[in-house]
């Protein structure tokens, strides 16, 4: 009977571990509603980021419904992934101060590509993602180099490499952010943000952590691009609030 008593304690405390482990996973919202242009790439970067979920030990659920946007649903995540939403007008005041109340208290925000082609009508929003979309030139290849600020989302990335994107130039470019990887002007046509062009950035804003990325506008960048992976997944990873 002692020897059964023993082989319980050590059931339950697995069985505990197991618990707790879930208990405590962190958990992301997708969030992707198109009321302008539609990305085709969206169904690849969410089948990408849920994958790249089960990696790095974290799990995603996915919306287009601003419905999510209340203090009860949002309680849920560590993070807020907006991946390549469009158009304006499409929170009222209630789904807005949720956010804000979700920023405010110490919430993650990621932004993809077209992160920054939303929300034109909302100053707030603005200041959140950090800038504005203005217009691109044509996909093409460019030249990205990674600056000299020390993060989680650059590092390990080559000093500079070639990537194929759609090169967002922009307008309203906070001043507090602080800048990632930039793409050189040189190496494509179309740039219009001058020397220190920002592609990649991130800040502390209002007690939440905010990373920005401008690549993803391709299928290729969730499907086959490594960097493009490891950049995405440690910006990820510091909107979780983790070192590593």
């Amino acid at each position: 009977m002692e020897k059964y008593k023993y082989l319980i304690i050590i059931v339950l405390f697995f069985v505990f571990s197991i618990v707790k482990a879930e208990k405590t996973k962190d958990k992301v919202l997708i969030f992707s509603l198109t009321k302008g242009y539609h990305h085709a790439s969206i169904a690849d970067g969410i089948t990408a980021i849920t994958q790249w979920g089960i990696e790095n030990n974290f799990d995603t659920d996915t919306t287009t419904d601003v419905l999510k946007f209340t203090d009860d649903n949002l309680k849920k995540y560590k993070a807020v992934i907006f991946l390549s939403p469009t158009g304006s007008g499409f929170f009222n005041d209630e789904e807005k101060a949720a956010l804000q109340k979700y920023i405010h208290n110490g919430g993650g925000f990621v932004g993809i590509h077209a992160a920054t082609d939303c929300l034109y009508d909302w100053e707030w929003y603005g200041k959140l993602v950090g800038a504005y979309f203005t217009k691109h030139p044509k996909i093409q290849q460019a030249t990205v180099h990674v600056t000299n600020e020390p993060h989680i989302a650059t590092k390990g990335l080559p000093p500079a490499w070639q990537h194929t994107d759609e090169w967002y130039n922009f307008k309203d470019i906070s001043p507090d952010i602080k800048t990632l990887i930039t793409v050189d002007e040189k190496s494509y046509t179309g740039g219009e943000n001058g020397d220190v062009h920002p592609i990649s950035w991130y800040q502390n804003f209002e007690g939440g952590r905010v990373f920005y990325t401008a690549l993803g506008h391709t299928k290729e960048d969730y499907t086959t691009d490594p960097l493009f992976k490891q950049h995405v997944v440690a910006g990820i990873k510091y909107a979780l609030g983790r070192k590593k």
